[in-house]
Order: structure tokens, then sequence, then C-alpha cells
């Protein structure tokens, strides 16, 4: 790297969290150190991370915690809110000091340049300080450089010689970065012949013989070089690593991790990647991967000296020379991919513009494609639409989405021909590619999202609501087939163990729309898992089972079916089974996301085996599902909509447990919309347990009052006594009626207004404590939800419920502006002068956050002034609200489709 002629003095910021930043950040400081400039790197990492590679009087090491980076639950999981709280403890709440230091020192220094690799404060104070830097967030002018790759310092024989390793012996690095793995090691985990180094391991770890702890200051490329196959955490360190030295690459998914499509793709491409799923990592069966790793032939031929050329930009920046990618550079197009993927993750396909490079699975695969009037579907549409598949049963009942979805399936089947493939078709899409045996019988069903017009969270208090399903929906294809004919994943023929006697059943899954959730987009398991001897596991091993892997908790909605199918009904599954997933229906809403996927997923599952379930007792099953497996505290009105709505009707139910009414015909003069807040709701957050906990926990306390009150009233010894302030000798046949039936009361909502004003608000405890109710009254009586013993009951909860959701904690500030826009649109003096046309809106659902239902005429000036509270409320809080519209039919209309690939029903 040619130098200038004054050398420079850079200041840089690294972040401590884990070492993947801190290698990289080393060979770029190497390289302008041996350009003759100095170098002050300010970190919390490990001095001997750079002082191995760099000896030199040139490097500056300056011990300083200013970034904590994220806080793991282990070396795969970030705990997102306790980052949060250590980031405010650490660099936001002594902010001003930090930059007073920070400033007073890049003076004393005289830094020509301020880099940060994502330690924030440090751009600040190099604002402050007058001095150039070169910001990541907004990754303005990125350049494309090669791999960033440490050198090797000894040849793969010295290393393995050092080890006492013979070239008979296979070697496998154990490597997850800067974070202790933390988990058990045992000797079986390794095949005969194999030995394993461990990076990181504890002070106090106890290895079996066949794992060999390293010293925490090794020197990891080399002993990278020297491996047959590494086994770690996907990264770009790890990853640039195993490409340059061309060492195959066993990795595990991380949760939250941004770079990890980018990362994965590189590895698939260049033939040096095989994920393990976590539960093999954790129990062990490591050898299959481990074969299959050693059949792979890396083959990464491009440079690996990102260093030096990062040093270069670094070092031209400083002196005033700047470089601008062109449109379509592979940066420019990375920085855009990340503004856009934030943009879409909130507002899908609205308000924005999308390059054509850039397509999102979701969009290719047309999920949020505008649904037309049904009257505008000419008859011919359908059959160019569905000419490669045959529909032996069912309907498509006129829908644009699931002509869409028989287009995605026509062409997802032609992917199963390399020869379509290319770089531009997603990992999920070819993950559907090889899910389905193309010429056999594939089963659809279809379930829709709600609007919640009326009633909320007053579902598992057993009150009456309205609901109405929406027109965005889920669409699953499932399909059957025996073990011996099943077309297995990677991952699921490592489960196969050689010693059963023959192909055992699995389940196998693919999400779509992983890249906007960042979660896996793939789940398999055998459904021996789902077994404990001759019975089906219980439902808390399930939980268990889905939740001690957070990337692929997702599929509990799924599977979770297919046990309680085992578990109420006694159906044995003994075919394998293979199952897409497309919803449309956007998560965290507040539409019911996940009840349509528990729908549509069980309909097609009760489908493709033969069972005939009512609606109705689908969606009973379906809560089971989100209460019992997902482990999510909801009523079952979600359900019961998706199931058993129709299209442009309301669906009336009284949820004791879950009572249809009738469906109530939505008149044509008057229509619903549904605004997304932006703030994400979730059925499983703390709020919401926390308010139907105290629901729950009242109506035991009323009961026990209740019960109290006529157990004296009834006893003829006490008739004279005043019991709770009433004389019980002096009560009627009305009074005891009264206790009778509130010392049972089933639902809280049976409980009429009057009777709670009169005889108990007044005797409800102003505040009680967690561990005293239950030290009073043992338990709350709800199956699905525990009570945290430091939790705090007010009195005034159960009666604010009634009365609304923010009283009882469950809303939110974007709702709230929602409700007074379409308020202030309502009251307009142009709206009263045209007679009005919106009516009211609400919160809906199960609230904190999600969506806001309004009602109004079915005009086209309502229309108008819908448009208009959506900009409005963009201009107040920079969010696009999307606006749900237009109705579907429930999973119980629509039924099933069983179709089948044309050219293969030809041949039958």
């Amino acid at each position: 790297m040619e130098s200038p002629k004054k050398p420079l003095v850079f200041a840089y910021y690294v972040t401590g969290h884990g070492f993947g930043h801190a290698t990289r950040v080393v060979e770029v400081v190497r390289n302008l150190i041996q350009a003759g400039h100095d170098v002050h790197v300010v970190t919390a990492a490990p001095d001997y991370v750079f002082t191995y590679e760099i000896q030199s009087p040139k490097l500056f090491i300056r011990k300083v915690l200013l970034d904590c980076g994220a806080v793991q639950a282990d070396a795969l999981t970030v705990d997102r809110l306790a980052s949060l709280e250590k980031y405010v403890q650490t660099a936001v709440v002594p902010r001003a000091s930090i930059l007073s230091t920070e400033v007073e020192w890049l003076k004393s220094i005289e830094a020509d340049l301020v880099v940060s690799d994502v330690v924030p404060v440090a751009c600040r104070a190099a604002a402050d300080a007058g001095i150039r830097y070169c910001p990541m967030p907004p990754f303005r002018d990125t350049v494309d450089v090669p791999l960033v790759v440490r050198r090797l310092h000894k040849s793969r024989a010295e290393v393995r010689k050092e080890l006492g390793i013979g070239e008979d012996i296979k070697v496998l690095i154990y490597n997850f970065g800067g974070q202790p793995a933390g988990w058990k090691l045992k000797k079986e985990y390794l095949p005969d012949g194999w030995m394993c180094l461990v990076c990181g391991a504890s002070e106090g770890q106890e290895l079996p013989e066949n794992f060999v702890k390293l010293p925490k200051d090794v020197y990891t490329p080399d002993l990278i070089a020297a491996s047959d196959c590494m086994l770690g955490k996907i990264g770009y360190g790890t990853a640039s690593e195993a490409l340059a030295y061309k060492v195959p690459f066993i990795f595990i998914r991380r949760d939250y991790f941004n770079e990890e499509p980018f990362v994965r793709n590189m590895l698939e491409c260049f033939q040096c990647g095989v994920e393990m799923i976590r539960r093999d990592l954790l129990t062990g069966h490591w050898a299959p991967y481990m074969e299959r790793a050693l059949t792979l032939k890396p083959c990464y031929e491009a440079g690996t000296n990102g260093g030096e050329v990062a040093a270069k930009v670094l070092q031209d920046t400083a002196i005033g020379k700047h470089r601008t990618p062109c449109k379509l550079s592979g940066p420019r197009r990375l920085r855009d991919a990340i503004v856009l993927g934030y943009q879409l993750q909130r507002v899908p396909g609205k308000d924005i513009s999308v390059p054509e490079w850039y397509t999102l699975a979701q969009n290719e695969l047309n999920i949020r494609t505008p649904s037309p009037d049904n009257n505008t579907i000419q008859g011919s549409s359908f059959i160019k639409e569905t000419e490669d598949f045959e529909i032996l049963h069912g309907d498509h009942h006129g829908l644009p989405d699931t002509i869409a979805f028989l287009k995605n399936l026509a062409e997802l089947h032609a992917l199963n021909n390399p020869g379509n493939r290319s770089k531009q078709h997603s990992r999920e899409q070819l993950a559907v590619a090889a899910l389905f045996n193309w010429e056999e019988e594939i089963f659809v069903a279809r379930a829709p999202g709600r609007l919640d017009v009326m009633g909320g969270i007053s579902d598992y208090s057993g009150g009456l609501v309205l609901q109405m399903p929406i027109r965005e929906a889920c669409h699953v294809a499932i399909q059957r087939n025996h073990p011996s004919r099943h077309k297995l994943w990677k991952h699921t023929q490592a489960r196969q163990h050689t010693e059963r006697q023959g192909p055992m059943p699995v389940l196998q899954i693919v999400s779509f729309g992983s890249e906007l959730s960042n979660r896996a987009p793939t789940f398999d398991m055998d459904l021996s898992d789902f077994m404990d001897g001759e019975r089906p596991i219980s439902y808390e091993k399930a939980y268990q089972y889905f939740a001690e892997n957070p990337s692929q908790k997702w599929a509990a909605y799924i599977a979770g079916t297919i046990l309680v199918l085992m578990t109420e009904l006694g159906v044995r599954f003994e075919d394998s089974i293979s199952i897409l997933v497309i919803s449309a229906v956007p998560e965290g809403k507040g539409v019911s996301s996940s009840a349509a996927i528990e729908v549509a997923t069980m309909s097609a599952v009760a489908a493709s085996h033969g069972l005939d379930i009512a609606p109705r007792d689908l969606a009973l099953l379906c809560q089971k599902v989100e209460n019992l497996v997902v482990g999510a505290p909801c009523g079952v009105m979600d359900q019961m909509a998706s199931a058993c709505g129709e299209s442009n009707k309301l669906l009336a139910m009284v949820c004791q447990p879950a009572e249809v009414l009738g469906l109530v015909e939505i008149p044509p003069h008057i229509r619903f919309w549904g605004f997304d807040s932006g703030i994400r709701h979730s059925v499983g957050g703390a709020d919401y347990g926390s308010v139907r906990t105290g629901a729950f926990m009242g109506r035991k306390i009323i009961k026990s009052m209740a019960s109290e009150q006529l157990k004296s009233s009834l006893s003829k010894n006490n008739t004279s006594q005043p019991v709770n302030g009433i004389n019980s000798g002096e009560m009627d046949d009305d009074g005891i009626d009264f206790l009778e039936n509130e010392a049972s009361l089933d639902y809280l909502c049976n409980l009429s207004p009057h009777r709670y004003e009169a005889s108990y608000v007044n005797r409800l405890p102003e505040i009680l404590q967690g561990n005293d109710f239950i030290e009073n009254y043992v338990h709350h009586d709800d199956s699905v939800t525990i009570i945290d013993k430091k939790t705090l009951l007010c009195r005034e909860l159960m009666y604010q419920c009634h009365y609304g959701y923010n009283s009882c904690g469950l809303g939110s500030h974007g709702t709230d502006k929602l409700v007074e826009l379409a308020q202030e649109m309502q009251h307009s003096k142009l709206s009263k002068f045209e007679s009005g046309t919106l009516y009211g809106a609400k919160i809906t659902g199960g609230g904190s956050g999600g969506s806001v239902c309004v009602i109004g005429k079915n005009l086209l000036r309502s229309s108008e002034q819908i448009l208009q509270i959506q900009q409005k409320y963009k201009a107040a809080t920079g969010f696009l609200p999307f606006v749900f519209e237009g109705s579907s039919p429930g999973a119980g209309k629509f039924g099933y489709l069983k179709i089948v690939i044309r050219s293969c029903s030809q041949l039958k």
C-alpha cells in the first residue's frame, strides 16, 4: 500500500463483543501500521487479539468500555432486552462524560481519522472534536473489498506436530468465537478416529479424552487451517477463514443475526457450509454432519487481502480522497438492501420504491398482491393461472390469493429441475422444490386473519365478540408419503440413525417470509420425537422442545397441530409429512396471524389424513396448540373467526367456551377498515398475560367471597349474624340465587356490572401481592397463565377491563393516535356537513399495539378520509400504516383443495 508523505494517526474504536470484530480489525490495523501510520485501538477486547499478530511501537491499545455489545443467554442467543438495558447503563447514562473524555483524548493524539466498528459514540465524539470519521450506520460510500482474513503463521503439519496429532486422525475445531459455549461435551459426540479442538472453554470445564482444551490466547487461524472441518456459529470471521483455508464449516444458525443470509449464501455458493440444527448440536448428534462436511470441496479462489484494501480506503479517506461506488455495485446494493429490508419489514410493499434488483421472496410469491373484487375475476383467469394443476377436489372460490398460491406452487415445481435454478432463487424456494414428491397429490387449505370489531380481550372472560375474517390469509400445502418414498433434506438424513430398521416418518416444514422475520426458514423433526413410549409426549415437554431454539420456535404453531391431534383425537401419524406455509397475514399487527397459521395447518393435516373435524371443534383444538404448545395465553375468538367466519359477515359468538350465535351480514352501506399502528403486538407479551392473570385472580376472589357469604347465609346457627356487612337472616331467595351463581362463576362476564358494584367492588383489596393471593386462594384456575408472586393485582383492574384497554395497560401511543385521528375526522366540520362518514374507531385484539378498527359508511368519501388518516399518521409518527380492508371466507367455508400436477394426472 502506497503511503502518503506524512504518517497519519488513526483512532480505531472496536466493540469488545466477541472476537469477530476485533479479529477483522487486526488485519486492517496491521496494514495501516505497515504503511507507516500510528493506530490507537480503543476497545474492551483482550490485548492478545491484537498483539499476537502486531508487534509494533505504532500500535497503541487503550482499554475502555464504550460499547457493551449484545448480552447473550448463550453463544447463539441474544437477550435483546438485557442488551438494551446494559447499553443504557454503559453508554447512554454516562454519555456526556464519555463524550467529554473522548473529545479531549482525540484532540490530544491529534487524530486524522476516527474509525468506528459498531461503537456508536465514536462518531459523535469525532464530530465534536472536528475530526474526520467513517460512520458505519448510514453505510455511505461503501466499497467492495475482498475477504478480510488473518494470515497463517504455521503450516498444517507444524500445528499437528505441536499438538501431537497424526495425519491419520480427523480433527474438528469447535469454535464459537469470544463467547464460551458452556455446553457439556461428551466422548460419544465424536466418531471413532476423530479429535476435537475446543476454543473458548471455561476455566473449570472438564473435557473428555477426545476433546482438547485450547488456551484462551491461541491463534485460531493456524488451527482452523490444520483441521478437517470446523463447527461453530455462523459469522463473517469464521466464514471468511473457512473459505480462505478451504475448511468445511458446520455452522449453527444465530438468532437475530441480520448478516446471516449473506454469509450463508457465500458459504453455500463456494461449497463450504453445512447447517446443523441446534437440537442436534446440544444432543451430540454430530457424526452425520461431520461425514457430510468431509464430502464438500470448498472452491473459493477470490481475494483474501481485504485488510489491505480496507486500510487503503481508510488512508485515502483520511487525506480527503473519496470513493463513490457505482449505482449497481455490491456495496451500494448491500446498503440499499439493509435500508429497504428494514422498511419492507415495517410496511410490506407500501410507500416505497424498490430497486429492480432487490426482490424478496415475499414479493416474488405475490403474497401481498392486491385482491380485486370477485366480479372482476373472469372464468378464464382461473384456467390460465392453474394450467399446471388439476384440481381433484374442492373449489378456489374465485379467491385471487388462492389462484396466486397455485401459480406459485407451479413455479416452485419448475425449480425441481436444477436447470431452472439460479442464484436469484431464495433458500426458501429451493427448499420447497426439494420438499414435495411433485408427481403425488398435494392438499391445500386456507385460513384468514380476523379484524376484531367488538370483544377484544373479553374472549377469555366469556364475553360476546364480533369478528370479521379479513382478505389476507394463510395458505398451507401438505403432502404425506410413506417414509421409504419421502424426499429427505440433508438435515433429516442426519437424524435417520443407521441402526434403525428402515426409514422413520419425519416432518419437514418450509415457512416463507423468514428473511423478514429473522428466523430459520425450515424446520424438520422425527415424528417419533412426539412420542414417549406408546403415548404422545406431554404438552409441557413439547413446549420445552420448541422453546429451546428461539429461531425455530415458530414451528410450534405448525407442528403443534400434529401433537394436539395425536393427544386429543388419538390420531397416529405413520407417514412422513411435508408442509409449506405461506401467509399474507402480517405478524404482530393484531389480526391473528398465528390463528390463521394454526387453522390452515390443522385443516390441511385433517384433509390429507381423512379426518372430518367440524370448524368449531377444529378452532378449539387450535387454541390448545397456542395455549399449550406455543405457550401463548390467548382466548378462542381468533381461531373461531378464522375457522368459522364467512366473507362479508361478522361472526357473533359468546366465548363460553365458543358458542356461535350467528353470522351477521354486514349491511352494504357499512364498511370496516383496520389500521396497522406499526407497534408490534404479541399475545404472548407480559401486558396481555398479566391482564388475563388479573382477571382470573379477581374471579377467584369473587367466587370465594360469594361462597363464604352463601355458606354463612344458609347456616342455621348464624342466621342473625351479619356477614360482610349483610344480615344473612334478612337475605331473600333472589339474594341466595345471586350468591349461588357467583359462587360457581364460570366466566367473569357473567357477573353483571351492577352486582359487581353493589356487592364486591368495595370489598376487593386495593392491592394484592401475587404470593399473598397464592397463600389465600392457592390457584387462580387458569391453565394457561402463571401467577408471578411479585405481581400486584389492583382491584380496579377487572372493572377497568370492562371499559377499556388503556385502563388495564394494553393501550399504546400508536393506537391512541389512530383513534384520535379517526375521531378528529369524524367530528370535523366538513364531515358533519356531509352527514358524517366515519362512525368510530377502537383498538383491536389483545392490544399493546397492533391494529385499530374503524367503522364507517361504504362511500368513496369514507375511503378518502381513510387515506387522509393514513397520511396524517405518517406525518405524526413517520410510519405509513397498512390498511386492511375487505373480507374472505373462513377455513370451514373454503374447505380444501386436492391437486396434482397436470402432466402426472394425465399419465394416471
